[in-house]
């Protein structure tokens, strides 16, 4: 461990300078293990708070951050890093050693790609990246075999890799505001899926969602799509057509109500004439 490391270590913030530097009167380490530094408009990270090396939260949110020191790292113990709202254009490498995480906020920021090193975070199950410059979807993240949710939305995506499947624990997954031209055909592969969010894409046709077993929630709301996507009975649809269900037809006229009827026959149109073109 370096001499700047071994400073840290052997520095415990005087109460002093921890409200002049955290902006608190804190002598010992918080009861909750929780130190928020959010919206304190910081430049630079306050190294002094790594001297709390059990802390299990750090939220720096809304800040003036682009850089975060490599004392960082020992706070080995932390389990969710808000870097949200800030102006990072890389990911510190220091976040990549704190190999507890299990959510990290990274937000509102100008990130264009993450480090190979996030890999190593290998209970990570949580990962905020919207809001930022992804052009495509980092391949670092297919790397996370235990994430479970990952919001993407508002970037500049405009597909998925395929390597996403390697994700099998993955429940949720967000898209919104994105330049999808067509669903990804890799989350039809992705069975542990529960939540699909690809709102305000430019989607024009959906295929069937209806293997997904696990499948709750789908929300494909302003897109120029030309049908439904197909999903299971209980399966809850927040979109055009969100109503209409393929089997509806089959009911008795009593059973349908009136303002359906047009419709569905528009969205089996739809239906049929995205099938053909799959085919052609």
């Amino acid at each position: 461990m370096g001499n700047a490391l071994m400073s840290v270590v052997a520095f415990f913030p005087s109460k002093s300078c921890q409200k002049l530097v955290l902006g608190g009167d804190v002598e010992e380490m918080p009861p909750d293990k929780m130190l928020d530094l959010s919206g304190r408009h910081l430049r630079r990270f306050p190294v002094q708070a790594c001297a709390f090396t059990q802390l299990l939260k750090l939220y720096l949110s809304n800040n003036n951050l682009s850089s975060l020191p490599a004392e960082l790292q020992l706070l080995g113990r932390l389990q969710i890093l808000a870097l949200d709202f800030n102006r990072f254009r890389e990911l510190p490498a220091a976040v990549c050693r704190l190999r507890q995480l299990s959510i990290l906020y990274l937000g509102n920021n100008s990130l264009c790609d993450l480090p190979a090193g996030l890999g190593a975070l290998a209970d990570l199950k949580t990962l905020w990246i919207e809001c930022n410059r992804f052009e495509r979807v980092p391949q670092v993240v297919a790397e996370l075999r235990q994430l479970r949710v990952l919001h993407a939305g508002c970037n500049q995506l405009g597909e998925l890799p395929r390597e996403l499947r390697r994700l099998r624990q993955l429940q949720s997954i967000w898209l919104p505001g994105n330049q999808l031209g067509d669903f990804p055909p890799v989350l039809l592969e992705m069975e542990s899926l529960e939540v699909i969010d690809v709102d305000r894409n430019k989607i024009r046709c959906f295929p069937s969602l209806a293997h997904m077993k696990n499948l709750k929630l789908v929300m494909y709301d302003h897109n120029p799509c030309k049908n439904a996507p197909r999903v299971a009975q209980e399966v809850r649809r927040v979109g055009r057509w969100a109503d209409y269900r393929p089997e509806d037809h089959l009911k008795s006229p009593g059973e349908v109500a009136p303002e359906q009827v047009g419709e569905s026959r528009d969205v089996e149109a739809a239906e049929k004439a995205g099938q053909n073109q799959e085919f052609a």
